[in-house]
């Protein structure tokens, strides 16, 4: 079989000898290299464990042999975790989306269980039609679709800072939420990337260019792990907008020109050379007495002397 016609393990090949791969073959290669490794490390420990433990209430050739089996099956899970970790990332990645279909799918069956096809059109139509048409129910809807997308582009940009930099791990993304500017995403970071990395110039203009955005600020979610980030992404500026205060509706329009004013406030159109020339008469303060301080008496009533535990 020619190279170009091999088939990987989590992809497919076409007649052109254009792979088309979900995991890419050095990754697969890594996580099935730790997988060995960790399937070795497991049956040691956890079969050495075993048997000692075994041995004091069987005989001890039975428990070595069911400390070697129970290694061998932990040893057999924990290989099979690893191998599969970059498949289940890739779920993890696509949970929420995941999980709508599945509610669209099983709901739309049971709706048509349930109701007759008239009934089903009109509940979806009412479901799809309302947040599309009234503008407060459609801005959280959209707020929580964009929260979908920006992770997904968040891990995007992340694959190109590491195949840039070659060294680090994609980062566990984490859920994220709207806020009133965007959206704020939390992330946990892998080795090989750091918060500094994501600092540096022209990192976050990067980020902001992949999120469709404005600006993008980076920050530690926690002072305890350094790995724990969280990104606030800006779309827009609530403080920009126009508001519009009632308060010039409350003040009356038929105050006459020379209405009296309060004897604090200074008169109105006053010039500097119409003010009097007065005296300013200042007084000097004068040092209050400082009162004598209590001289501590030597002796008390009784005939005690302090100084004695001096």
């Amino acid at each position: 079989m020619s190279k170009s016609s091999q088939r990987s393990p989590f992809g497919w090949s076409n007649r052109g000898g254009n792979n088309v791969t979900v995991i890419e073959a050095p990754v697969a290669r890594s996580y099935r290299r730790r997988a060995v490794i960790a399937f070795w490390v497991t049956l040691g420990v956890v079969g050495l464990l075993a048997a000692t433990v075994a041995s004091h209430y069987l005989h001890p050739i039975v428990g070595a042999l069911l400390g070697v089996v129970l290694g061998a099956v932990l040893g057999a899970v924990v290989f099979a975790l690893i191998v599969a970790w970059p498949v289940l990332r890739v779920f993890w990645h696509w949970l929420p989306e995941i999980v709508l279909g599945l509610a669209a799918v099983y709901g739309w069956t049971t709706l048509m269980q349930s109701t007759p096809l008239w009934g089903s059109l009109l509940i979806v139509a009412l479901v799809v039609g309302v947040p599309a048409a009234i503008t407060p129910v459609r801005r959280p809807v959209m707020a929580w679709i964009w929260c979908l997308i920006v992770r997904h582009r968040l891990r995007l940009c992340f694959a190109a800072f590491i195949a840039t930099n070659r060294h680090g791990s994609l980062p566990l993304i984490l859920p994220a939420r709207p806020t009133p500017a965007g959206e704020r995403v939390w992330v946990w970071l892998r080795p090989g990337l750091s918060l500094r990395d994501l600092e540096q110039e022209g990192q976050v203009q990067k980020l902001a260019v992949a999120c469709w955005a404005n600006e993008v600020r980076v920050m530690r979610a926690n002072r305890k792990y350094a790995a724990f980030i969280r990104i606030d992404i800006t779309r827009r500026e609530p403080l920009a907008g126009k508001v519009v205060s009632p308060l010039p509706d409350y003040v009356p329009t038929d105050v006459p020109v020379n209405a009296p004013t309060s004897p604090g406030m200074p008169p109105v159109g006053l010039d500097l050379p119409d003010v009097p020339d007065e005296p300013v008469t200042t007084t000097a303060d004068t040092p209050r007495p400082r009162k004598p301080r209590n001289t501590p008496t030597t002796e008390s009533p009784n005939g005690f002397d302090p100084s004695d535990y001096a």
